[in-house]
């Protein structure tokens, strides 16, 4: 018996006939480590959310409990959420409140509209509602088949490079330049030395094909980091939650607020950019980890999207912003990750981080930055799907995937793909090979441009 048998024997009980770890060629060790680099990749959003959705707060003596109350609500939405889809969907993929998402609840809805957050909940409870029925229905499935191959690739790659520009940002290898929008970050700080280290040791451990290389590499990293003095010492491993510290912000989602005809634009901007957000991210990952089948569909992919659809309505009810499949889930899956078990892994992961707060929020973004540019430069490879020498097929994913990085927006690479796909079908005299889902689509992403900006 060879060996990877071997260690997928003892899931030859419940976790075999629940994750089907022989039918997706993958074993309990594997599914494991790919669970918990997803979470290390994505471990930032326990700090980082709250910290956005507390800046209400921000100079108030309130601010302090309200930070808390946002950071329990973020890691038991995330948990909740990514155990929905490890049983429900059984793919590798976590979810948790979305980067970009709670930026606009906060700067834009609260403080830009003037709304109250618990108005704001309301409508990401609303437009959750609305996820759950396009999902039942199957219109998110039917989006997901009718993008193109070609356009597919372009996305995978557009991710990859969107994923790899956040890392960079996280090292402070790439930093904002008034003249030149971004430019290099000083190579003599020593965040980014550490994660240049990390970068090409990580790279090294994956070219000599180490299981479990893009894990190690971040915490060896982090190791390096602390005579760098860029990874803190923790002052303490274990502290046990104060669940009392949630009450300010479970079950405070205000809907009747939310059904006002003023916050119509929010709900539908919330739909949005979840909706796009969760495509890009489902057909990029996917395609990344062979899940596509022939005829570039994803199965169970209804399974997959009424996940992500509850997980946002669950998330209002605990008290944050949308929850969305996560592109960091393409660690996991570059790692090894194929079914529900590593997004199992990844909830247990937070709900652990529970437990060892200090001990986690310890890794600094430098030792986790080198793991998204490494996985971005694995998904880059799309490119090599596209159609190049046919232009109608080319320039769509090629505008997709670059506008993804410079827009800081995955769902906007994807609106201007799918715009300019039809465009160029038909003026090329190829409009029948043009699903008529991307027609609607490519009108209402064209109306959104010029009525919404």
């Amino acid at each position: 018996m060879s060996t990877k048998n071997s260690m997928a024997q003892p899931s030859g009980g419940w976790l075999e006939k629940q994750f089907k770890l022989r039918e997706n060629k993958t074993n309990v060790r594997t599914e494991v480590m790919a669970g918990i680099t997803t979470f290390m990749t994505m471990a930032y959003i326990i700090v980082v959310n709250p910290g956005i959705l507390a800046t209400i707060f921000e100079g108030t003596p309130e601010h302090q409990s309200m930070f808390m109350a946002f950071m329990i609500a973020t890691i038991v939405s995330a948990i909740f959420a990514t155990v929905l889809m490890a049983f429900f969907a059984n793919y590798p993929f976590a979810l948790a409140p979305g980067m970009g998402l709670n930026a606009y609840f906060t700067y834009t809805v609260v403080f830009q509209m003037g709304y109250d957050w618990q108005v704001a909940l309301g409508a990401v409870f609303i437009s959750g509602i609305i996820f759950v029925l396009l999902s039942l229905s199957g219109v998110r499935e039917a989006i997901i088949n009718a993008i193109p191959a070609g356009l597919k690739s372009g996305i995978s790659a557009g991710i990859g490079l969107f994923i790899a520009f956040i890392g960079l940002q996280n090292a402070g290898i790439v930093v904002a330049d008034q003249a030149t929008m971004v430019a290099i970050g000083s190579l003599r700080e020593p965040a980014v030395i550490l994660a240049m280290v990390g970068i090409i040791l990580t790279g090294i451990l994956l070219a000599r094909n180490v299981r479990g290389a893009i894990l190690i590499g971040i915490f060896a990293t982090a190791l390096v980091g602390i005579p760098l003095g860029v990874t803190p010492i923790p002052d303490g491993i274990f502290s046990v939650p104060r669940f009392s510290s949630w009450a300010p912000v479970f079950g405070k989602l205000d809907i009747r607020g939310a059904l006002g005809v003023g916050l119509i634009e929010v709900v539908f901007a919330f739909l949005f950019v979840d909706l796009f957000d969760t495509i890009g991210t489902l057909v990029g990952v996917s395609e990344r980890a062979g899940f596509l089948d022939k005829d570039g569909k994803l199965p169970r992919a209804e399974k997959a999207l009424l996940a992500d659809s509850i997980g946002t309505v669950g998330g209002a009810v605990m008290g944050t912003s949308t929850v969305t499949t996560y592109v960091e889930s393409a660690a996991g899956v570059a790692a090894g990750g194929r079914t529900g078990l590593t997004a199992l892994v990844t909830a247990g992961c937070f709900f652990l981080a529970l437990f060892f707060g200090p001990l986690f929020s310890a890794i600094p973004n430098a030792a986790t930055a080198p793991a998204l540019i490494v996985v971005g430069a694995m998904m880059a490879r799309g490119v090599l799907s596209i159609k190049w020498d046919f232009m109608d097929e080319a320039l769509p994913a090629f505008i997709a995937m670059i506008a993804m990085p410079l827009t800081y927006s995955i769902a906007t690479g994807i609106a201007l793909g799918f715009i300019v796909y039809p465009l160029m079908k038909a003026l090329s005299g190829k409009a029948k090979e043009v699903h008529w889902i991307m027609w609607v689509l490519a009108v209402l992403f064209a109306v959104r441009f010029l009525y919404l900006g």
